[in-house]
């Protein structure tokens, strides 16, 4: 895939460049805005990652250039700026994701990762297959028949962009606009090359059909596979790779990143001759004689190296920086007491920066808690939903009687699918589903019978069963019914707007809030909030109290005179206990309010309930209104 790049930090690009590159992206970079607009809208790509603080066009006009000219790829929002107005600003122009600087190359990898998966069915396999070749794109490995084949980057990133294109043919000229940069542009007979590499790779590592189907005068196209080969056999790759291939996959991080790390060393020196700028105006400060643009100049010095020195491995140089540019910001006048701080932070931070950096490394990727589905009485069926499972985000475990069910249901499965037995009287399956019931009142219950009969349905509804199925029956229907009935968490679907002057209350409550799977929106400057209301349309609003231009009570009441929001829910943060400033409150239209200093979770039950209660209220409504008119 391909990532556009648009940094003008030369140590943090080359390093990112090289990062992305070992793990399989093409990177092409710009480093002003104005290179990055042209890039983007001349050339395809899958992603672009934008710095926010870049010459010539700012980040949040590019990115609204390039939402206005139709560019709908993925952006990802790269800024060393603590303000959220800014972070809202650049949301608002059409961002999809920000993160700021410094940030974990773990979280940035995993950020990357998401975006370029959404849009895509939460249930689709994550895995590209081929006959038995298969392509796992979150490890980036490639097996064939469960056997480990070793690609270079171009040869991989060549092999997804047929599998996830299966139907298009590419030319030459399409496969080198998305493999290669454009100062690194090759002739065409170096994509014959490079497809032909591929192909004898896949023949060495025993694969016989070919997977390239060329058509004369336009390309290349994926063939179709072969139809003598079991689906089955390529799904199971998957589960006898991960045991057979995890001491490769631990190992390979260390290798690919040893490439970014030797950039970090030979960047290092930089950060110190940048430090030369803030000693300047520490020496001004001692003479009298600083000068505003040299102290704007030291200021985004610092501002720079707070947000670049983390991600390189230098965390205590960048909080050092991050305080020395808080002390230059805004060009307030330094007295002795903040003179002598500023030269304390500057020795510690060239004391930081002497020292050999921190290497760089990607946290192992933990796979995720998947689901626990429990399938009882039907080990034939249980084995045939392992081979699939990983694919469909669930775990399976089988039992093959009611004792061993027993011992399963501790690990407290989040469904259970039992197989009615057709060899045994209908009340025996009767009386175990109740007895499931009784044991796991709150767990989603499936049946499924050898054969489809109504007075079974009848009497399996009538236990609160949620899904009955019948055989024969497709794996793929299986897991559709079991992710039907598997909890899902309403906060995941809910918005929440927090609306603060105070940036580190925003953070605060975003960080309380956002664990439980609440979509958060946070807000600084009380001017732009009916335009960031209307843009984010949240569930909820948290809005504090005190605040400059605009107060809490003054928004409440305006989002309470508009037909639209009037019944949008609004819990009030507030320092203000006394009964006089409550009466306020819920004078003004607010639901509830919560006094500072905020409780982790008595915020989270307040939100979480109020949007339940909102919900539910409007589904009363909508009942109410169904039978009026029926």
């Amino acid at each position: 895939m391909k990532i556009l790049l648009v940094e003008d930090d030369r140590p943090m690009a080359a390093v990112l460049c090289e990062l992305l590159t070992t793990q399989y992206y093409t990177v092409e970079l710009a480093t002003d805005g104005e290179a990055g607009l042209a890039l983007a809208t001349s050339s395809n790509f899958d992603l672009i990652l934008l710095d926010l603080l870049i010459p010539k066009l700012d980040g949040i006009s590019l990115c609204r250039q390039l939402r206005t000219q139709g560019i709908q790829k993925p952006i990802l929002l790269l800024t060393a700026k603590d303000q959220s107005a800014d972070v809202v600003k650049g949301l608002d122009a059409g961002a999809d994701d920000y993160l700021t600087k410094p940030y974990q190359i773990s979280e940035l990898l995993a950020r990357i990762r998401a975006l370029l998966r959404r849009g895509q069915n939460e249930l689709a396999p994550t895995l590209l297959t081929w006959e038995n070749l298969c392509v796992n794109p979150v490890s980036a490995e490639v097996t064939y028949k469960k056997q480990l084949v070793s690609l270079s980057p171009k040869e991989y990133s060549l092999l997804g962009l047929f599998l996830r294109n299966p139907q298009r043919v590419f030319s030459r000229s399409d496969i080198i606009d998305r493999l290669w940069s454009f100062d690194a542009t090759p002739s065409e007979a170096t994509v014959t090359n490079l497809i032909k590499d591929l192909r004898q790779k896949l023949k060495a590592a025993g694969m016989c059909a070919d997977l390239f189907e060329t058509v004369y005068g336009l390309g290349y196209r994926l063939k179709t596979p072969p139809k003598t080969e079991q689906a089955l056999d390529v799904l199971s790759v998957q589960s006898a790779k991960t045991q057979k291939l995890g001491k490769a996959r631990k190992e390979k991080p260390q290798t690919s990143l040893a490439s970014v790390n030797k950039v970090i060393e030979r960047y290092k020196d930089t950060f110190v001759q940048r430090v030369t700028l803030l000693e300047q105006v520490e020496q001004a400060l001692q003479t009298g004689k600083l000068q505003p643009e040299l102290q704007q100049r030291a200021s985004n010095e610092a501002h720079k190296l707070a947000g670049t020195l983390g991600s390189f491995g230098y965390e205590i140089g960048s909080k050092l920086a991050k305080a020395i540019e808080h002390l230059l910001m805004d060009d307030k006048l330094l007295g002795a007491k903040e003179v002598s701080q500023l030269a304390k932070l500057i020795i510690q931070l060239k004391e930081a920066l002497s020292k050999p950096p921190t290497p760089i490394t990607i946290e192992e990727q933990k796979p995720p808690q998947n689901p626990l589905v429990l399938v009882i009485n039907d080990q034939s069926l249980a084995n045939q939903l392992k081979a699939e499972a990983m694919n469909w985000g669930v775990e399976i475990e089988a039992a093959g009687n009611w004792a061993i069910a027993q011992q399963k249901i501790s690990q407290s499965p989040q469904a259970v699918l039992l197989n009615i037995n057709q060899q045994q009287p209908l009340e025996d399956s009767l009386t175990l589903l109740q007895k499931l019931k009784e044991q796991l009142p709150n767990t989603a219950i499936l049946a499924i019978a050898e054969q489809d009969n109504l007075t079974e349905r009848v009497a399996v509804s009538r236990l609160g069963i949620q899904r009955y199925l019948h055989k024969p029956v497709a794996n793929a229907e299986v897991f559709a019914a079991i992710a039907q009935v598997l909890p899902k968490s309403p906060a995941s679907q809910a918005k929440v707007l927090i609306l603060d002057d105070d940036p580190i209350a925003l953070e605060l409550l975003s960080n309380l809030l956002s664990p439980w799977g609440l979509g958060v929106k946070t807000l600084q400057d009380p001017r732009q909030f009916w335009q960031v209301l209307i843009a984010t349309i949240p569930d909820l609003l948290v809005i504090d109290l005190e605040m400059p231009t605009y107060n809490g009570i003054d928004l409440c009441r305006v989002v309470r005179q508009d037909p639209k929001w009037g019944n949008l829910p609004i819990l009030v943060v507030t320092a203000h206990t006394d009964i006089e400033s409550i009466q306020q409150v819920f004078a003004a239209g607010a639901d509830d309010f919560i006094s500072k200093p905020v409780v982790g979770p008595e915020l989270v039950t307040r939100v979480i309930s109020r949007i339940d209660r909102s919900r539910l209220q409007q589904e009363l409504t909508t009942l109410k209104r169904r039978i009026r008119n029926s």
